[in-house]
């Protein structure tokens, strides 16, 4: 075992004792002043760059015999090696946590995604100082730090200008962030951080802006100027696109290179995909495909508008892709250029979960609208074929092309209990640590393994001490002897898997399940106990692809793997079991803590902006009331007062012609607008809009009344309203809409208030029924 130097076990390292004064006169001091810093890295510690695609699957891309073409992953792993049973959690942010700890998700508080945190210890999203990231100790051993992209590891309540920053990028370990805080974003129409500082980009579709070139940009340049100025350090990059997470964003040209190739089918593909993943050995050649999805139509079931529909969303997620790996491609290329891609060691993760079945049966041109159980009917959606994957479409895929996509596995992203939703490919390249050759690795490996083996590819401990805490043991176990051995034991003997109440255990080739939900059905339509879920039982030496369950025939050893799972989830905070997702993402429903506590009211000042779903007040599921302190200026006024949301969902208040309005979008579908007919004069005034709720249960309907200085303008009613969340991209402004807009009264970007505004104040129902009891209509008046 290494000797290291005491200082890697105690991070950051403690300041050396300066010494006294040697000279009486400062002309004759002679020793330099050398300050305290991070632990030089170890002699020859390598680059360290991890790229992150989203919601991919084991049978998306060409390196896994995939119909989406990945010439960079084809380039990395032909020169490097392909893992073919690595393994992720199935979903986005505790894949991301496990991936930074090196722990599992659960251990780290992440059972769920950050917008799903509830109060129980395993799922309150908030990251333990005890579990310190790759980041901090890569940092804290003098590596230079930066990321890129999706972040979704911090608390919503913490997104905002105040923080805390300690559970952000810049916060956990890195010098340098650019990209996004939460589960997806507008590729068109990005918010986007630099560090805490929120930005816009600086240009405009029109004008050629795609957020995968823009983070791509950044990481470039700033891997440039790390070399420029300190060429001696290591770096270490962490490149997490939100491709191809939904939305599905990109350009017909990409679009369009993929024309006619899906118009046969997802089961056509499935078949295409396995004959090709033999050929490449990424699965064994007497390898099954496994059952196919119940409730999930075969391509000939479809009618023709569900098949045209269906190939071009299809289409569009190919291009999406390929486009995504294009930039990976011009990253990696990058890295040639400064002669550092040989000693770096280059981690390509081809998911953080099975390919995405959230788009249902029909898929969606706006993804929120399945996340509330609406399904969009394919004859309105054919209307706008053409659209889909450009700034007028929030597009996901239907269910049957992530089943493709996860080729030769059952299931999808959510679904932790089979093997389609948490293998994924793994591309490691380091021809300076032996890395190299384009082998295969058949390995079991899990995310939680990628920390402790990038810690033992650059010689560093794994610290005891981080930030002055004794820090909980790391989970993984390293795959270093892997990258020089093709037959290397394993070292990743068990492993558990949780996710939505779906449950899995895995243990020396073997693998028990039970799958609890269906990933398409977010919005609770009954519940069915966890008892009463099946269990099933694989062995993986023999099958492959979980085709054939054995639990008829080894009940005693399927009985095994179930204790087995109790010991394991107990250990790891998986209990108590939560099946809820959409419920979730409303905190007040979630139970989670609440940032705005009890208040039911807060006022906001002109040029306030930014403010995420969980740094606002709810005002969905109840009444409330929105008034404007401002000042009309002598010209008829036009633009945005406050506005929460975008076009795919959510409200504003505005000027259009002099004239005050409101709007409500629900989910893109139906506007609901409530304006006045007189020209506001110049001068100072109040606005006032006031939204009573009818109450009876969740997302119903109410009245909107819209008055100037206490006279009612009009009133007009909003049939139906949006009960969990408006958007994972949006937020609340005062004085504009950023990011896309609510309506098209008023223009994208170019629409902020041309008068002045003093306050908006938001007031709550002093009371709000979320259960669909007594409707409170008592506002607070101040």
């Amino acid at each position: 075992m290494p000797a290291f130097p005491a200082g890697r076990h105690v991070l950051p390292r403690p300041d050396a004792a300066e010494s006294a004064a040697a000279a009486l006169d400062a002309r004759e001091q002679r020793e330099a002043f050398t300050p305290a810093g991070p632990v030089p890295p170890p002699r020859g510690a390598p680059n360290v760059v991890i790229v992150l695609v989203d919601d991919l699957g084991f049978g998306t891309s060409s390196a896994f015999g995939g119909p989406c073409a990945m010439p960079a992953a084809d380039r990395l792993a032909a020169d490097g090696l392909r893992y073919t049973r690595f393994h992720v959690t199935a979903l986005c942010s505790p894949t991301r946590q496990a991936l930074m700890t090196g722990r599992n998700h659960h251990s780290v508080g992440m059972g769920g995604t950050t917008e799903m945190a509830t109060a129980a210890p395993g799922y309150n999203g908030f990251r333990p100082r005890s579990a310190a990231t790759l980041a901090q100790i890569l940092q804290g051993n003098g590596y230079s730090t930066a990321a890129f992209g999706k972040w979704h590891q911090t608390p919503p309540r913490e997104i905002s200008a105040v923080g805390p920053f300690d559970r952000w990028p810049t916060g956990e370990g890195f010098d340098t962030f650019y990209g996004f805080m939460g589960a997806e974003m507008n590729h068109w129409y990005p918010l986007l951080y630099e560090g805490t500082t929120p930005v816009e980009p600086t240009r405009r579709p029109e004008e050629g802006y795609h957020l995968t070139e823009d983070l791509v940009d950044h990481a470039v340049d700033w891997v440039r100027t790390q070399h420029t100025l300190t060429p001696d350090r290591p770096f270490f990059t962490y490149l997490a696109l939100g491709a191809a997470h939904a939305p599905l964003h990109v350009g017909p040209e990409w679009r369009d290179r993929y024309r006619g190739r899906f118009d046969d089918g997802w089961d056509q593909q499935r078949e295409r995909t396995l004959a090709r993943q033999k050929e490449l050995g990424v699965v064994p050649p007497d390898t099954e495909l496994a059952p196919w999805a119940e409730g999930v139509p075969h391509w000939d079931e479809l009618t023709d508008t569900q098949r045209k529909l269906g190939a071009r969303f299809m289409e569009t997620f190919a291009g999406f892709t390929e486009h995504a790996d294009t930039q990976v491609g011009r990253f990696a290329d990058a890295l040639d250029e400064l002669g550092v891609l040989d000693d770096t060691l280059f981690l390509y993760l081809l998911g953080d979960n099975g390919a995405s079945g959230e788009g249902g049966i029909e898929g969606s041109t706006v993804e929120h609208r399945l996340g509330h159980g609406i399904v969009d009917d394919p004859e309105e959606m054919i209307t706008h074929l053409d659209e889909i994957g450009g700034p007028s479409t929030y597009p996901i895929a239907p269910a049957g092309w992530a089943l493709a996509l996860n080729t030769p596995y059952q299931w999808t992203k959510q679904v932790a209990s089979h093997l389609g939703g948490t293998r994924d490919g793994l591309i490691v390249r380091w021809p300076a640590g032996g890395a190299s050759g384009g082998g295969l690795r058949h390995q079991y490996g899990h995310v939680i393994d990628v920390l402790p083996t990038v810690l033992d590819c650059a010689g560093i401990p794994a610290p005891f001490s981080v930030d002055g805490v004794t820090q909980q043991p790391i989970e993984g176990t390293s795959l270093r002897a892997t990258l020089t051995g093709a037959a290397a034991p394993e070292t990743h003997h068990t492993q558990y898997f949780e996710m939505c109440g779906n449950r899995g255990i895995y243990h020396e080739g073997w693998t028990a399940v039970t799958r609890h939900g269906v990933p398409w059905e977010m919005v609770p339509t009954g519940r069915r106990p966890f008892t009463a879920d099946v269990w099933e039982l694989y062995d993986l030496t023999t099958d492959w692809s979980q085709a054939h369950d054995l639990a008829a025939r080894y009940p005693e050893r399927l009985r095994a793997l179930q204790d087995l799972f109790l010991v394991e989830a107990a250990k790891h905070r998986v209990f108590p079991l939560d099946d809820r997702v959409t419920e979730r993402e409303n905190p007040r429903l979630a139970g989670r803590i609440d940032l705005l506590g009890d208040r039911t009211s807060v006022t906001y000042r002109g040029g306030m902006r930014r403010f995420t779903e969980e740094t606002t007040p709810n005002v969905k599921n109840r009444s409330h009331a929105v008034t404007a302190d401002l000042e009309v200026p002598d010209e008829p006024a036009s633009g945005v007062v406050i506005a929460q949301g975008g076009r795919f969902g959510g409200w504003a208040l505005y000027f259009t012609d002099g004239c005050p309005a409101y709007v409500y979008n629900y989910f893109g579908l139906e506007l609901f607008t409530v304006a006045a007919t007189a020209v506001l004069p110049p001068g100072r005034h109040q606005v006032r809009l006031d939204f009573d709720y009818d109450g009876g249960g969740l997302g119903r309907g109410g009245t909107a009344v819209l008055t100037v200085d206490g006279e009612k303008q009009a009133t007009g009613r909003v049939e139906r309203t949006i009960p969990y969340y408006f958007s994972f991209d949006e937020t609340l402004d005062v004085g504009v809409d950023l990011g896309t807009p609510v309506t098209d009264d008023y223009p994208a970007l170019d629409n902020a208030f041309t008068g002045v505004i003093r306050t908006v104040r938001v007031d709550l129902a002093a009371a709000a029924e979320l259960d669909g009891g007594l409707h409170q209509r008592v506002l607070r008046s101040q």
